[in-house]
């Protein structure tokens, strides 16, 4: 390969010497012979190194990363960070069940979320996590009364919600008082002292997430500034935490955007660990997976309604919803470039709705059927929100490492679609 497909990403798709798109060392075009479309396809080299550059950032200070593994939770993805020495963040208990199995040890687990169920607290408390996330009082009691009823101690750590704007989209920016997420701010040091006094809790963390895709790093910064502030005075009460978790949310590269990396908040952040004594966890998703996946889809038709030209491709909104969602923008390169001047047109999906759609008004080289073209940086939160709306089964997921192709989850049947119900 000689060069990378989009200088402004981070990424390992690029084109051979022919012109062929490939991801490391392998043709994308000979992934979609042998497995079809749509099919994900991710770089492990490029997952490890985006965790290897997170964890040289914070080398100075004792840490421990837990992938958010709602940004991809598939178990070949999770084994190979799990081998890399992270832990996971999860929101379920489905999640937990799945970074279990996937080899991630309890002991390198944070659970998070605002509507944990008894059940799922009794699952993790049987797998013996290493903590809990709190995020209100209610649910402090009932980690309480769960953990007494299994006769253990149930690890926390309060998640405060710092009221710090991330300057994100609305749908990803969780640190805001008007958020669901977290303790106020102003709260936080009751909750501590009355979790103190439980007989079945021990605090020894404390928590902030502020959002997601977080381009510019002071409001990172502002947020873990006072959160330590709150750390100390819980220190001086007499209330002795290990941990500083400082969430996720650090940006990756879409297009022109050009977000601070690790490095350049590590400093901060390390200097407010190591001052308080505390340990750090962090909790990073989009990161690590963000760039290292795209989604291959092939060309079914073209139509012109009018002026407007339509590229219809073979994946949907089921299989990539965050266009759809988020309006998000993804870069879309034709696997092989065709000759000829580019043409502005709509890349849309086969899915009855007309929130449908990758791209619009997007400027493409020549695309006729059968092409194949990726849509990039689809790694984080791609088939981890897929769907089976209009009855489509999901689609493939395939690792990449080298020249070496892995097929990681099989395409989902029609079969897969009715099991379990019942006539």
């Amino acid at each position: 390969m000689t060069d990378t497909l989009v200088a402004s990403l981070h990424t390992p798709f690029g084109r051979f010497t022919d012109g062929s798109l490939a991801c490391e060392d392998v043709d994308l075009a000979e992934i979609a012979r042998i497995h079809g479309t749509p099919t994900y396809v991710y770089s492990a080299t490029a997952i490890e190194h985006a965790y290897d550059r997170l964890d040289r950032a914070y080398a100075g200070v004792p840490h421990l990363i837990c992938y958010a593994m709602k940004a991809c939770a598939n178990l070949a993805v999770l084994a190979l960070l799990g081998r890399r020495g992270a832990g996971a963040d999860i929101v379920s208990g489905g999640e937990l069940f799945r970074a279990l199995r996937a080899g991630i040890p309890a002991d390198r687990i944070v659970f998070a979320g605002v509507g944990k169920t008894r059940e799922e607290i009794r699952q993790a408390l049987a797998a013996e996590i290493l903590m809990f996330t709190i995020e209100s009082p209610q649910e402090l009691d009932a980690i309480q009364f769960v953990a007494a009823e299994m006769g253990t101690t149930a690890r926390i750590a309060i998640r405060v919600n710092p009221d710090v704007d991330p300057q994100t989209h609305p749908y990803i920016s969780t640190g805001l008082k008007k958020s669901k997420f977290g303790v106020p701010h102003e709260q936080v040091v009751n909750l501590y002292l009355r979790a103190a006094d439980l007989p079945n809790v021990e605090p020894c963390g404390i928590q902030c997430h502020i959002g997601s895709q977080l381009v510019h790093l002071d409001p990172i910064c502002d947020a873990v500034d006072r959160v330590s502030e709150l750390a100390a005075d819980v220190a001086r009460r007499g209330i002795g935490l290990r941990y500083l978790d400082i969430g996720g949310g650090l940006a990756i590269r879409y297009r022109g955007d050009d977000p601070e990396g690790p490095e350049a908040v590590a400093a901060h952040i390390a200097n407010r660990a190591s001052a308080l004594g505390l340990s750090l966890i962090m909790e990073p998703g989009r990161f690590l997976v963000g760039n290292a996946g795209a989604l291959l889809t092939r060309v079914i038709y073209t139509k012109a309604n009018g002026a407007r030209k339509f590229v219809i491709v073979d994946a949907a909104m089921n299989d990539l919803i965050r266009p759809s969602l988020y309006d998000s923008f993804h870069e879309i390169a034709p696997v092989q470039v065709r000759r000829g001047a580019n043409e502005t047109v709509d890349l849309v999906g086969p899915v009855c709705e007309s929130g449908d759609f990758f791209a619009h008004d997007r400027p493409m080289p020549p695309l006729e059927p059968q092409d194949l073209v990726a849509i990039l940086s689809a790694g984080a939160y791609g088939h981890v929100m897929a769907s089976n709306y209009n009855a489509r089964p999901r689609a493939a997921e395939v690792l990449v490492r080298g020249g070496e192709v892995r097929l990681v989850r099989a395409r989902e049947t029609y079969e897969d679609l009715v099991r379990g119900e019942v006539l």
